[in-house]
């Protein structure tokens, strides 16, 4: 709501509604951005996730882009505002979950469907009942007497009570077991679901990255590489620095006293322990120091292909081993999707990362299908695709996920995430536990099967006490008897709603698989999503040598610089390898690539013959 504008060297804290473009904010670690900009002063790490999905914190340094709503994590920063008020990024995906909200279909109720035919029928059929009685010759009072029974015996308060209170009642249980329907209509089209899209990023994983694999070199065991790799890192503020941290820490570690502290951009770090120098950085700068052996190659090429970011460690230029760090995925999210999947609904990850860490974790989570590289507008635009196929719920927790949270058919939003998405939700899940999606689902399933329970009932005692009521067996049913069974009536109805209560919605012992016709067209479909497209002409493709990526983001800065100069069609980089294919639709002056690695922070070496 505010944002601090350096004002003639002074810090000035304003509202957002006075930041003017071309104004000079300051942004401190901690603090979200408040307008999109462009860092003019300081480096930083960026969590961009809310609104990119990716799973790892981005560098800033003077000249990158920033937006409104992403965190910054560790350096001050002063950045000049470009876009504010109705142009910021934020800004537009509000638009867009606007847009969305206003062509969203209403669901109809189930009562209102059958009260409309049942009322009028009954008073039909008590004038019938009156009429026919009176030219059977009985006297008019013993005819309206009956006319007034059928009324009475067939008083719709068991119809009227059948959905209602089952859908008060599952809210309820839902409620009490931290799973919030905002209306009845998302109570009961959880159950009609057939697709389930989930977000990557803090839906499927955690959203912090942790240390996965610590693997030592000859001379070195697992507690002596992390010893070394917390004393180098305990100074930096970077997001990966900061999982090694935090592992070495987890494991009862104390850092030891460092000098000489000096950050390598876009390779690494540098200190002097007790006399001995320790560097810590990517595979491609400890390779071109000549640190890196055949086999220890081969392992972190291995665990780039997991969707891990390997990080390499040394003392005094020899290598001491390798510690791998990735976002990894929460302990019920696997169990929550094959619950889904035994339900018979089909189950895709949208998500905005780079299409090798999706697939990895894609396996991990067990998902059916896996669409990667997707902006939030490009979510929402895979929903209606999905749509076509299907009963779509979206399960999100970013600013990205609110326009597709509200496109979906049903929005569910975890309860930990941002309150853009909570509130662009139909159903929010307040212990952000996957596993409360398919328990969703089957309340859902279970009141909606209630409901039809108590209407049949309804119906049952209808079919049974309207002729008696008539007179149809030559019995006579005082008025008073019918309103005694009509009130029989609805205390069934609701006894049999309350025994929601013993329904247990994470018990999946008795789940049924339902037919799922939407899985063929799912599984076929080319979705479009925001990335170039190839040309027409199939295009050509080169291959550029670029030094100094160290992960997938640094894979990301790469793609997205080169992927707006003019001719570029796409870009796919390999920080592993150093390697990145470019694929253009004319040919583009080599100066011009060289000019966009540059402006990424990272060396450029030619293009390979």
């Amino acid at each position: 709501k505010t944002a601090v504008l350096i004002r003639d060297g002074r810090e000035v804290t304003v509202s957002i509604d006075d930041v003017q473009k071309g104004d000079i904010f300051a942004v401190r670690p901690g603090e979200n951005i408040p307008v999109d900009g462009v860092v003019v002063k300081g480096t930083s790490a960026v969590n961009e996730s809310a609104l990119t999905g990716e799973s790892l914190p981005v560098d800033k340094k003077p000249g990158d882009k920033v937006s409104t709503a992403t965190i910054n994590q560790s350096g001050y920063l002063e950045c000049e505002a470009t876009r504010v008020g109705e142009d910021t990024t934020l800004s537009q995906i509000i638009k867009l979950v606007s847009d969305a909200a206003a062509t969203k279909a209403p669901i109809a109720r189930i009562a209102d469907k059958v009260s409309a035919v049942f009322v009028p029928a009954i008073i039909g059929i008590a004038v019938l009942t009156t009429i026919g009685w009176l030219i059977a010759g009985v006297p008019a009072s013993q005819a309206i007497s009956y006319g007034i029974a059928v009324l009475v015996v067939a008083c719709p308060c068991a119809l009227g009570l059948a959905t209602p209170v089952a859908i008060m009642v599952g809210s309820g249980v839902g409620a009490k077991n931290g799973i919030l329907f905002k209306t009845s209509q998302s109570l009961e089209m959880a159950g009609k679901v057939n697709i389930v899209a989930l977000d990557k990023t803090g839906t499927i994983t955690k959203g912090q990255p942790k240390v996965t694999d610590v693997i030592p070199a000859e001379g070195y065991t697992k507690e002596t590489l992390l010893q070394l790799a917390f004393d180098l890192e305990q100074k930096s503020e970077h997001p990966l620095a900061r999982a090694v941290v935090e592992e070495a820490r987890a494991q009862n570690l104390q850092a030891e006293a460092v000098d000489a502290f000096q950050a390598l951009p876009g390779n690494g770090l540098q200190v002097v322990r007790n006399g001995s120098k320790l560097l810590g950085g990517s595979l491609t700068y400890l390779e071109s120091l000549g640190m890196v052996g055949a086999d220890m190659k081969a392992r972190a090429a291995e665990l780039a292909g997991q969707g891990k970011t390997p990080l390499l460690f040394a003392r005094d230029g020899k290598l001491a081993g390798m510690i791998a760090v990735a976002d990894v995925i929460k302990e019920d999210s696997a169990r929550a999707i094959q619950e889904l999947k035994n339900m018979g609904i089909e189950v895709v990850m949208v998500t905005g990362d780079n299409e090798r860490t999706a697939e990895t974790i894609g396996r991990q989570a067990g998902v059916d299908r896996v669409i990667a590289g997707v902006l939030p507008e490009g979510k929402e635009t895979v929903i209606r695709q999905l749509q076509k196929a299907g009963t779509v719920a979206m399960v999100g927790d970013g600013i990205n996920d609110a326009p597709a949270l509200t496109r979906a058919d049903l929005g569910i939003a975890i309860g930990a995430g941002a309150d853009v998405a909570i509130d662009s939700a139909d159903i929010v899940l307040m212990n952000s536990r996957l596993t409360d999606v398919s328990a969703a689902v089957r309340l859902s399933r279970g009141t909606v099967r209630n409901i039809h329970e108590n209407l049949f009932w309804a119906f049952f005692y209808n079919v049974l006490l309207i002729p008696c009521a008539a007179g149809l067996y030559s019995v006579k049913m005082n008025p008073m008897l019918g309103a005694a069974a009509m009130s029989i009536s609805s205390f069934t109805v609701c006894m049999n709603a309350l025994r929601l209560n013993l329904f247990k919605i994470h018990d999946a012992s008795h789940d049924k698989k339902r037919e799922n016709r939407a899985r063929a067209m799912v599984e076929s479909e080319t979705f479009q999503v925001a990335r170039p497209q190839v040309a027409a002409d199939g295009g050509h493709t080169v291959v550029l040598d670029v030094k100094g990526m160290m992960c997938a983001h640094c894979e990301a800065h790469v793609k997205k610089n080169l992927e707006a100069l003019d001719g570029v069609i796409s870009a796919k980089a390999d920080h592993t390898t150093g390697r990145v294919e470019v694929r253009e639709s004319r040919e583009v002056p080599e100066n011009d690539f060289k000019s966009a690695i540059l402006k990424a922070g990272y060396e450029y070496e030619g293009i390979e013959a």
